[in-house]
């Protein structure tokens, strides 16, 4: 048996997958607590609630693995001064695995595993290991990017970013407006819930100047709507509608800047189902299967087994 362990201890969400030898993976993940009303967690809080919750999930993956490698996110990307304490809970759980079973261990970025995590659930890991690069998106409550993204020996990929919002971020925009409509944080898959229940009709519209989007203006939208008292499906639509909007128009710039090259969307916002119809309708891309695309660790497991010679 060759099997290779995931984890990813992100801002919300615990996450640890074993990747098998035979192409196979088994994750589990747990959203962090969030008290009601609030819009996420101090550090410290998730750090604890990480350190609490990531045993009881090895203990039950681990039960029947015969590891051969750890691969674990670190860091949210991997460029100068990116750090989050958050990821220490992760790190330090591959090294105690690691030393203890004289292991290999492998350390990436979140955003990497984002990435890798998208590609496997497509299909196209080929993208990675080939020669050419591609465009990648990652959309999430940190992060509003669009990236060239090219295979690398040392590496598996590197990310050079070609967008990205100027202010809030498009997870950031969603939560934001769910909460405010008195859904349970994070509010993605609820919110989309809700906006599927409209009867309304928004364009998707995008506020784009200097080669960057602007989402803080969703908000502010959304909140007049509420104040005037508008059916809280339609501001969810509307909000949706606007993210559609802004990665349809980060999309047309890249293809612009960087010519067209395949397309991979990855990250939290990308697994809601209005957003992923809407741009497969204009462009030739990939999307993750929403459990691959929400925060989770499959992405560091594929990174160990590429890392180790097991995927080539």
């Amino acid at each position: 048996m060759a099997d290779y362990l995931g984890i990813d201890t992100s801002n919300y969400t615990t996450s640890a997958a074993v990747l098998n030898e035979g192409g196979d993976i088994r994750q589990l993940k747990r959203l962090l607590p969030v008290k009601e009303g609030e819009r996420g967690l101090r550090q410290s809080d998730a750090l604890f609630h990480h350190t609490k919750i990531l045993p009881e999930l090895l203990e039950e993956l681990l039960s029947d693995a015969e590891l051969k490698a750890v691969g674990v996110s670190t860091r949210p990307r991997n460029i100068e001064g990116s750090y989050m304490p958050c990821f220490l809970a992760g790190e330090s759980a591959a090294r105690a695995i690691a030393a203890a079973g004289k292991l290999p261990i492998y350390r990436t970025s979140h955003q990497v595993g984002h990435i890798l995590a998208a590609l496997f659930s497509c299909g196209r890991l080929d993208l990675a290991l080939g020669n050419s690069p591609f465009i990648a998106f990652h959309f999430s409550g940190g992060t509003t990017d669009c990236l060239l993204v090219t295979p690398d020996p040392d590496e598996v990929i590197t990310c050079r970013e070609i967008t990205s919002s100027s202010d809030l971020k498009a997870g950031q925009a969603i939560d934001r407006v769910g909460v405010m409509l008195g859904l349970k944080f994070p509010c993605g898959a609820e919110l989309e819930k809700l906006a599927l229940q409209s009867t309304r009709e928004f364009k998707a519209k995008a506020s784009f100047k200097d080669g960057r989007c602007s989402l803080s203006g969703v908000e502010n939208i959304c909140r007049r709507m509420f104040e005037q008292g508008e059916d809280s499906r339609d501001i969810a639509l509307c909000c949706i509608k606007h993210i559609e909007g802004a990665a349809a128009a980060m999309t047309e710039y890249a293809i612009k800047e960087v010519g067209r090259l395949p397309l991979v969307y990855a990250g939290g916002v990308m697994s809601d189902g209005i957003i992923r119809e809407a741009l497969q309708s204009r462009f030739d891309c990939c999307f993750a299967e929403p459990a691959f695309s929400a925060d989770n660790a499959c992405g560091t497991a594929v990174y160990a087994a590429v890392k180790d010679g097991f995927i080539k």
